[in-house]
């Protein structure tokens, strides 16, 4: 459970529905597993939901279970024989009329993106593989210029880059998988299709403390205010497949980086999304190309890298899974990483809390610690651990099975869930003795071990204690 720090999100789908592949997926390596609500039944990610629950019980493990809501989706309507066949330099129409489009127009039933356009903008059809520009529109058309031509099939979607749209993140259909999520008991729900700082105040409402809220970043207008939404957030994803649609493609790989590092500099779990094996969903084996992508994001430090495809309908879901592994605890033992680890380390907040969760990180490395443990009740302290990147381990104990669950998705963050120490020496003894039950520390090693007093109080980070590991601990 503890051979590498950056987490392992997988997603569920086809190829991953039994008990058996999916306790395989978690033995593979994977850490929080991804319910996609854009596909399949309230009684698909029961069962999903079920199964980890069996299989978390069963390993005595803290699995994460991660919705991600579908998100407005905006599409392009009917045509007339199912496609058209849209030729560079021609003229388009894009309009209200629902009737089935041909050569000369199509409809786009979305009025909101006709009161945001204007001359000169570009509406992306079909993940930007068509591109047409507008010259002139109206609230119900928009009269266009094919600059990338190609065959368009009915209900491809439709990306506006640029342009804040004036819709909201949550759709009714949202609302409802929310309200299933919630009721099966997810740790955390990823919001799609946000713009701005209220659609993450707007979903945390309705969420009510219930789940731990994540922005995914997959719009230009959420990277114009990404430090307001990374405060309101409990974590992002870097979305980069429609990043990829909206930006100019070369633009990305700067971008993911700034992304990750301004959700470190704050503490808040940064994943990093789309197409990381792809070619997986056939193969064997990843390209050479998409191994360093893997890497990439490890050396940059992300919390954790997500499967989509390659394990929800893929040929190999429990290969992809294994490769990953391999990449990221690869790359964890190269020297290189660490230095870009110190490199890119964030400066602690100004409050005791952080400097206890500093002085754990360096005075781990300084006596050649076996871990830090931190006691943690609300998650806090164990997220500002996770944030020094220390070069030890860190195992948090809590009393709470929900913040276990949370927190797996957390870079470095070994959960275990257990009493709240009573006092001075139960403290001491009680992490002593998991670390050695979890094979983190052995007899004779050390441990830095960081708590609030009084104890239980969450948020209270305020001693920090040297231990060491006795022959009475095992």
């Amino acid at each position: 459970m503890h051979r590498r720090s950056t987490k392992i999100v997988a997603t569920l789908g086809p190829a991953s529905t039994d008990a058996k592949t999916i306790r395989a997926l978690v033995e593979a390596g994977v850490n929080v597993f991804r319910l996609n609500f854009s596909h399949g039944t309230r009684e698909d990610h029961a069962a999903r939901y079920a199964a980890i629950r069996d299989i978390e019980r069963a390993l005595d493990r803290p699995i994460g279970i991660l919705a991600d809501l579908q998100g407005p989706k905006l599409r392009v309507g009917q045509l007339a024989g199912g496609q058209v066949e849209l030729k560079s330099g021609a003229r388009f129409r894009m309009d209200l009329d629902r009737t089935p489009g041909d050569q000369q127009r199509a409809p786009l039933p979305h009025p909101e993106i006709f009161a945001a356009i204007q001359p000169g903008a570009e509406l992306l059809l079909d993940d930007g593989r068509i591109r047409l520009k507008v010259e002139k529109c109206g609230p119900a058309h928009a009269d266009t210029t094919v600059l990338d031509g190609g065959t368009l099939k009915e209900r491809k979607g439709v990306n506006v880059p640029g342009v804040v749209l004036p819709i909201a993140a949550l759709t009714e259909k949202d609302r409802t998988d929310l309200a299933t999520a919630l009721e099966l008991g997810v740790d955390w729900v990823a919001l799609s299709f946000v713009q701005r700082p209220d659609d993450i105040a707007e979903a945390k409402k309705l969420v009510a403390g219930q789940a731990a809220v994540m922005a995914k970043i997959e719009k230009p207008a959420a990277v114009q205010c990404i430090e307001e939404i990374i405060e309101l957030a409990d974590g992002i994803m870097v979305a980069r497949g429609d990043l990829g649609v909206e930006l100019p493609v070369e633009e990305v790989p700067g971008l993911q980086k700034r992304l990750v590092r301004a959700a470190r500099r704050a503490g808040k779990p940064v994943v990093v999304a789309t197409q990381m094996l792809e070619s997986m969903v056939t193969l064997p084996v990843p390209t050479r190309a998409e191994v360093s992508d893997v890497a990439t994001a490890v050396y940059d430090g992300a919390d954790a890298v997500m499967l989509s495809a390659e394990t929800a309908s893929g040929a190999h879901p429990i290969a992809a899974v294994a490769m990953m592994d391999s990449i990221a605890e690869t790359v964890e033992r190269d020297p290189l990483y660490r230095g870009i680890m110190d490199a890119e380390h964030a400066r602690p907040e100004p409050t005791a809390a952080d400097a206890i969760s500093a002085a754990a990180a360096q005075v781990a490395g300084t006596v050649g610690a076996a871990a830090v443990v931190t006691y943690t009740t609300s998650g806090s302290t164990a997220l500002r651990a996770s944030r020094e990147r220390p070069t030890v381990p860190i195992l948090v104990l809590t009393p709470k099975r929900e913040t276990a669950r949370r927190l797996a998705i957390a870079w470095g963050l070994h959960c275990v869930e257990t009493e709240d120490a009573q006092n001075f020496s139960d403290m001491v003894d009680r992490a002593c003795r998991v670390a050695l039950g979890t094979g983190i520390g052995q007899a004779g090693d050390r441990l830095v071990i960081t708590a609030g007093v009084p104890f239980g109080t969450p948020g209270a980070t305020n001693v920090l204690r040297i231990a060491w590991i006795g022959k009475e601990h095992q």
